[in-house]
């Protein structure tokens, strides 16, 4: 039998988007996982979501690793002030290391940056490199609209086997604590 989850990385977005519910249940996602005892790591800065998701768990009592870059943080994501942050030179690096230290990802609503982290894990799945699972909070249907470009790739080739990839998704976060602590 497996391990249970120890360490999981919230990919989510630096902003807080148009719906008030991706705000609550980031927090709630924060919560927990602080409750529940597992590590989070997360980017690192102090804003969105990203803030919103530490800051919870922090809160709860969590234990919070944060990994960012000097130009990030300059840029769009000042580092969260209740944590010592990692900054590291560049985001592949970021990625790896938030990669490596994780057992599994949640992803919460988020943008470009969010994107990229996601699709990072199902590569590496795809080609065996990883089997890490994924857990998509699917605040109000969020992530519908990737489900369907997913069910699209495989209907024209380019997705051979869905069940290759180690993806869960859930509608709330008691569906998702739910997932977590049964994987």
């Amino acid at each position: 039998m497996a391990e249970r989850l120890r360490t999981i990385a919230v990919y989510c977005g630096h902003q807080f988007g148009k719906n008030p519910n991706f705000k609550r249940d980031a927090a709630a996602v924060g919560r927990m996982l602080a409750k529940n005892g597992i590590r989070m790591v997360f980017g690192g800065g102090d804003v969105g979501l990203m803030g919103t998701v530490a800051t919870s768990a922090l809160k709860y009592g969590g234990h919070v690793m944060g990994v960012s870059t000097d130009d990030v943080i300059a840029m769009q994501e000042p580092a969260h002030d209740e944590i010592d942050v990692q900054v590291v030179d560049g985001v592949n690096e970021r990625k790896q290391i938030m990669f490596d230290e994780s057992d599994a990802f949640i992803i919460l609503p988020g943008g470009i940056g969010t994107l990229n982290e996601l699709t990072d894990i199902l590569t590496m799945q795809q080609i065996g490199e990883t089997n890490k699972p994924l857990f998509f909070l699917n605040t109000d249907g969020f992530w519908n609209p990737l489900a369907r470009l997913l069910k699209h790739m495989q209907k024209n080739g380019f997705i051979v086997r869905t069940d290759a990839y180690n993806i869960f998704s859930a509608e709330t976060v008691a569906e998702l604590k739910r997932q977590v602590l049964k994987y």
